[in-house]
């Protein structure tokens, strides 16, 4: 069996080095390039809150992501681009579980391969801590399902979870180390 460190050294905020990804620490500099990256209506039309794309609701977004200490933004290694974000969040150190969510991609990037190298680069990292990573997806968000299912998450089970005050229905799906990514 792997040797992991110690629960408590989990690191949230990593900077992770992919083939045409790299994801880094959030910083308040940020805020400019993703937002424009999140700014299509339509990224944000299957999800529990639909109305991200307007400036000031994704104000909260971002700063509760700064606040987080754990959000990651998402750039293309070619053009420096930035094309998305993602975050490590309910890190349990005595079951070795974390969750990977609040993630959204640019829609330019949708149907390749990122989402896919994103998951990859956050997997490998949290798989150095954890035996086991959850994501939450809006019930309804038939996009984001399949994508889980095409990097492998199974489906565990159904809850409910509040956002920004609101209860809504999520189908959560979990991913065992050791983790074969698809080819």
């Amino acid at each position: 069996m792997r040797q992991k460190p110690a629960p408590v050294e989990f690191d949230a905020q990593p900077t992770l080095l992919g083939e045409t990804l790299s994801l880094r620490p959030l910083a308040a500099a940020d805020f400019a390039p993703l937002y424009a990256a999140a700014s299509d209506p339509l990224i944000w039309s299957l999800h529990p809150e639909p109305l991200r794309y307007r400036r000031a609701v994704f104000e909260q977004f971002f700063e509760a992501a700064l606040d987080s200490r754990s959000a990651l933004v998402v750039t293309d290694n070619a053009s420096g681009e930035v094309v998305g974000s993602s975050r490590y969040y309910d890190w349990n150190p005595t079951l070795r579980e974390v969750a990977i969510g609040y993630t959204f991609l640019a829609r330019s990037r949708w149907g390749g391969a990122t989402n896919l190298e994103m998951k990859r680069l956050m997997l490998g990292h949290a798989f150095r801590w954890a035996d086991t990573v959850w994501f939450h997806v809006g019930r309804h968000n038939l996009r984001s399902r399949r994508a889980m299912e095409k990097v492998g998450g199974i489906l565990d089970h159904e809850e409910r979870r509040e956002l920004n005050g609101a209860v809504h229905d999520y189908v959560v799906y979990r991913i065992d180390a050791p983790w074969n990514p698809p080819a």
